[in-house]
């Protein structure tokens, strides 16, 4: 690291020396002496860096350097300041007076700064007549660094790689991922939790994320969930995650005042929306019982065969989490030799077999990974950016890692992938760790802080930008981050392995390179350079100098920011300060005294109130990012002009709460008319055209060339000439987005020519009528999104040849014809394809062979395509197909017990999902569930289903019935006699508590959630019944008494009024003892009152509830088994029943 603080101060002492410091003629030959004598320094300091942990000596050294590199960084950034030009609006006389007073004071900084240099030279003499004493020591290391130094002019870029590292770690996964998926498909009812325990870096997480990804897992649980919970974690944070996460699954809008919910008020909301669904819930890396008991209290347990999966390395909160629950345990194994060597070659060799001269020492290497993925990956990564013929580099790899094998041996190992990197990765691995634990980190926010920090080299031909990406991308190549969220080949969040970030967060507090105040835990270094404060604003270090603070960092502080504690940060002026992230916190003004930090690069105040910005914004000379996304900034002051090296200018905000946007979903800002004078911006999002000076900024966008994304909303007819004029000029363009002023009206951009040729992802927003033509040419184009184009030719003879077309959405009345048809052989490189609201859509083909690596297909509203898209079937990558407010006909079709109907087409898709959201609120089922919601055919529709379910008010329900409900009607309809085959009948939280007697004819009935007729003794099958709201007087219990198959009986909920029922003893029944005779009748609760039940009658209740639920299972066995024989025997019968009456019948 202190290679690093000193090559970074290196590059700008030589800028100093060729541009500023002229004037300062008395101490440049100073500058120069100690530009040059830490150049001779940085050679030795690659390889001190990498071994002071051995050598207490070096380490002091090695630390005097690092402090001398800060301390010099810090007097060169005064200087800067101190120096900086002022504007001042007064008269010739008030400028006159500041002249003559800045002279004075000029004069004074001077002396003071040449007093500094000199004590600096002075310093680094003395540092370097010490080292000396190193060179004979370790001068043969420095000749066989194995460093990756030399390619300091760029990093090796394996992007496709990079996307492939989970899958390249599946060793030794298979065995384990199928045992925990049969115990999550157990068919139990009851809430089970499975717990995967084992040590860090084993691989728990890697293993529950394929178990969560797994189709037949996926389309078996109705609500899906994912939390890391982190040994940080506050309840009200996790279930918030939680409840968005659900609610965006179903396309929900959020409960409103969902952020200043409180605890209970969060469980309430969380029960009420899981308690009468299956659910699959992921919580990873619990680290203690008073975690899990937290949790646990907010899940709802309906005996809808839920189940929670979480990773723990504590054995205690497995043991106790499944006890409760009668799950299950899986104690992670490290890898076996054999499977130590896959992964290591995998990974090492790119999936090609090891050298032979390398053999013995990749053996020697991996035996002290000692079967940790983790271990073995990171040392992978390490010893693939070796040259496979330098003996020497390899051998040196095993020397630093020692020869005992012991317990840090992990620690060793990550700590040599640390070493290993070139100083400008150390830097920007370090920042990661200002992240909280399990945190996403965005990936281009933190490519726009590294530029901030000034971690990113200037490289011939590409931007900064890209730099930073290739950083990213070299990062995960060596395995030391992760990719955390990825959407169709765009990485949008990466993660660091809690293990490694322990390493790197202490390497950051012995360099000084960052401090975390969090949770009363804060030891302050004297001088703090970073800053990262957790959760609240009273974790901020009291009486300590932040002078020198470069970056301050806020999250999950909840704490609104009132003007003490904005003068608390601001104290010692932060004059230095580069990275202020204000990202979500209460804020309703923009602070005052950031206008006076003039190194600040980097500025996000998004997520906050803030609604206006003061014109002395323009006082940030220094600023490259302004993140103004999500807050209610309307409008740029014209001062905005003067931020010459702005990039990234980043405002506008998304309407929340619809389940389909409105055209206006988007808010932007009006731009000053001279916009195009910010020539440094790379990203502009959103500018609304419709102003009195449109017109004028869409011809000054022409002047921004090095535009890569480009945001334009409320586009007017007339200035779309003007806008394809300057859209010309941006050769550099990626990301195009354009929306007209309304949806009717002209989007003109036929005229654009030629295109940028590097435009990677198009959107547009408004009535084009015909394609442009220039599409066609843009063959790196990934992404195409068109809403109400109304186009009137077929856009797919335009879009099929794009080679590189990955998503495509026609949404909203893009496409006006009748039909479309995919032609085999095209859109090849197809992930993603979404149809929305296209009124005369009647039929859908796609051939054969046509986009062979389609993984999600949604449809929605078109509602005259009554039929599967023809040729559906051929799609065998397919992951996903959903479909919402489709037409009966189409979705009656998909029922799998409807002779030649269409569930044969997409019975190979692993997910399928069919939705409703005509109220607004999307609902919907998996393929096994159809949800009857159609105004039609209720019989009809689901007369031969397997199963129907009636859920609260107006959720599930066919119309006919949400209208009695609103009528406070309680009697279903006659209908329901109609469903011959129905096996199950849900009517829990409705008001229906009357069935007709017509229900008697549903002899294959054998779950009834709900209620109790007099002759229900009629329905043989039976073996579920629920009872709730009621309010039955007469004992139930006589009607239920001869059903031979009731399983499971529940009264719930003011079910039944009278004070006892009385189980009978000469009564046959499934209940109790699986169909056993009971001996005596079961006291629950007798007609007259009692005192609690003694111990001895809890223990009878304790092992015939063990009883009942051991037959249970045993009956479910029995059950399976008897189908497994029929269908071997069906298998024959069903070839030959037409040859034989008795088989046929």
């Amino acid at each position: 690291m202190a290679e690093s603080a000193v090559t970074f101060l290196l590059k700008k002492l030589s800028s100093l020396v060729e541009e500023e410091l002229k004037s300062l003629g008395e101490v440049q030959a100073e500058i120069v002496f100690i530009r040059d004598e830490l150049q001779s320094m940085s050679a030795f300091l690659r390889v001190a860096d990498a071994i002071e942990d051995t050598d207490p000596e070096l380490q002091t050294w090695v630390h005097q350097v690092r402090d001398l590199a800060y301390h010099t960084d810090n007097i060169l950034d005064q200087f800067t300041v101190r120096f900086a030009p002022h504007h001042h609006r007064h008269g010739f006389f008030y400028e006159s007076v500041y002249k003559i007073y800045y002279q004075i004071k000029s004069f004074k900084v001077r002396r003071q700064i040449v007093f500094e240099i000199k004590d600096i030279k002075t310093r680094v003499i003395d540092i370097a007549q010490r080292r000396q004493r190193y060179n004979y020591k370790f001068r043969t290391l420095e000749q066989g660094s194995t460093s990756n130094v030399a390619n300091n002019g760029g990093c090796y870029d394996r992007r496709g790689d990079a996307l492939l590292l989970e899958e390249a770690e599946l060793v030794g996964i298979q065995k384990p991922k199928k045992q925990l998926i049969d115990w999550v498909l157990d068919g139990d009812y009851p809430l089970k939790v499975i717990s995967v325990v084992g040590m860090g870096g084993l691989g728990k997480t890697t293993l529950i994320k394929k178990v969560y990804e797994d189709g037949e897992v996926k389309k078996h649980f109705q609500n899906h969930g994912w939390i890391t919970v982190s040994q940080s974690f506050t309840i009200e944070e996790l279930l918030k995650d939680l409840i968005q996460q659900l609610f965006d699954e179903v396309r929900q809008p959020l409960p409103q005042r969902l952020e200043t919910m409180d605890n209970n008020k969060l469980k309430a909301v969380l029960k009420e929306f899981l308690q009468e669904s299956s659910y699959l819930l992921v919580f990873d890396d619990i680290w203690s019982i008073d975690a899990w008991d937290a949790i646990k209290i907010a899940l709802p347990n309906s005996n809808c065969g839920s189940r929670v999966l979480l990773t723990t390395r504590i054995g205690n909160v497995a043991s106790t989490s499944c006890r409760e629950s009668h799950g299950y345990i899986y104690e992670m194994k490290a890898l076996s030799p054999k499977e130590s060597w896959t992964l290591f070659c995998k990974k090492t060799f790119q999936e090609q077999d090891c050298p032979s001269h390398l053999i013995e020492l990749s053996n020697s290497i991996l035996r002290r990974c000692e079967g940790l993925p983790l271990a073995i990956v990171a040392v992978a990564g390490v010893l693939a950016s070796k040259d496979q013929g330098r003996v020497d580099e390899w051998e040196l790899v095993n020397r630093n890692l020692g020869a005992e094998v012991e317990g840090s041996d992990m620690k060793k190992i990550l700590l040599l992938s640390y070493n290993d990197l070139p100083y400008y990765l150390k830097s920007c691995l370090l920042y990661l760790s200002i992240f909280p634990k399990d945190h996403l980190i965005e990936w281009m926010s933190s490519i726009r802080l590294w530029i901030a920090e000034g971690f990113v080299e200037v490289q011939e031909g590409k931007t900064l930008e890209e730099v930073a990406e290739g950083y990213l991308y070299e990062l995960l190549n060596r395995n030391l981050i992760q990719v955390a969220k990825i959407k169709y080949d765009r990485i949008k969040c990466c993660r660091i392995h809690d293990l490694l970030r322990e390493i790197i967060l202490s390497k950051s507090k012995d360099q000084n390179f960052l401090t975390i105040a969090r949770e009363g835990r804060v030891r302050c270094p004297e001088k703090v350079r970073r800053l990262s404060i957790h959760n609240t604003l009273l974790e901020i270090p009291q009486g300590k100098c932040f002078s020198q603070l470069r970056s301050l960092l806020l999250f999950g502080v909840d704490d609104p920011m009132s003007e003490s504690s904005m003068h608390l940060l601001f104290n010692d002026g932060l004059s230095l300060l580069k990275v202020l992230d204000f990202r979500n916190i209460s804020l309703e003004r923009f602070p005052g005294d950031v206008v006076k930090l003039f190194h600040l690069r980097y500025l996000s105040l998004r997520g906050t109130k803030v609604k206006v910005l003061p014109n002395s914004i323009g006082l940030l000379w220094n600023l490259e990012t302004l993140d103004l996304k999500n807050t209610y900034v309307k409008e740029l002051p014209v001062e905005i002009l003067r931020l010459q090296k702005l990039r990234h200018l980043l405002l506008y905000r998304n309407e929340i709460g619809h389940i389909y946007l409105p055209f206006h979903h988007k808010h932007g800002f009006e731009a000053p008319s001279k916009i195009g004078g910010l020539q440094s911006l790379q990203k502009l999002c959103f500018l609304e055209a419709n102003h009195v000076n449109g017109s004028a900024i869409v011809k000054e966008i022409g002047r921004l060339t090095q535009l890569r994304r480009l945001g334009i909303l409320k586009l007017r007819k007339e200035d779309g000439v003007g806008l394809c004029s300057s859209i010309e000029k941006l050769s550099n363009l990626r990301s195009l987005d354009v929306s007209s002023i309304e949806q009717d009206e002209i989007l003109d951009l036929q005229s654009l020519s030629p295109a940028p040729q590097f435009l990677q992802r198009l959107y547009l927003k408004g009535r084009l009528e015909k394609l442009p033509q220039w599409i066609t040419s843009l063959h790196g184009l990934g992404n195409v999104c068109l809403w109400w184009s109304k186009l009137r030719d077929d856009p797919l003879k335009c879009l099929q040849d794009l080679p590189n077309l990955v998503i495509l959405s026609l949404v909203n009345e893009a496409f006006e014809a009748e039909g479309l048809c995919f032609k085999a052989g095209k859109f090849q490189r197809l992930k993603l394809l979404v149809l929305g609201r296209l009124k005369g859509l009647r039929w859908l083909t796609m051939e054969e062979g046509t986009m062979s690596r389609l993984e999600d297909l949604f449809i929605w509203n078109c509602e005259l395509l009554e039929e599967l898209p023809y040729g559906i079937k051929h799609l065998s990558k397919l992951k996903l197909l959903e479909l919402t407010n489709m037409s009966d006909r189409l979705i009656s079709m998909l029922n799998r017990d409807i002779q030649g109907g269409d569930y044969c087409k997409i019975e190979h898709i692993p997910y399928v999902r069919i939705g409703d959201s005509k109220d607004g609120h999307w609902k919907g089922e998996s393929i096994g569930q159809i949800p009857v919601s159609h105004e039609l055919g209720l019989v009809s529709l689901v007369a031969t289903m397997g199963s129907l379910e009636f859920r609260g008010s107006g959720e599930v329900i066919p119309s006919q019935v949400s209208k009695l409900e609103r009528n406070a009607q309680k009697v279903f309809p006659n209908s329901i006699g109609k469903l011959r085959n129905l096996e199950m009948l849900d009517l829990k939280h409705t008001f229906v508590t009357e069935l007709p007697v017509e229900i008697l004819r549903l002899q294959q009935l054998r779950y009834l959630l709900s209620t109790v007729v007099k002759e229900i003794a009629k329905l043989t099958h039976l073996t579920r019944l629920h009872c709730e709201r009621n309010k039955l007087r007469n004992d139930p219990l006589q009607s239920l008494q001869d059903l031979p198959n009731l399983v499971h009986f529940t009264l719930f909920q003011d079910a039944y009024e009278r004070e006892g029922l009385c189980f009978k003893a000469e009564k046959k029944s499934s209940l109790a003892g699986g169909g056993r005779r009971s001996n005596n009748s079961l006291p629950l609760l007798p007609p007259q009152r009692q005192s609690p039940p003694s111990g001895i009658h809890l223990r009878r209740a304790r092992v015939l509830y063990k009883s009942v639920r051991r037959e249970t299972q045993n009956q479910g066995r029995r059950v399976q088994d008897e189908l497994e024989s029929m269908r071997a025997f069906l298998r024959v019968a069903d070839a030959i029943e037409d040859t034989d009456p008795e088989i046929q019948a």
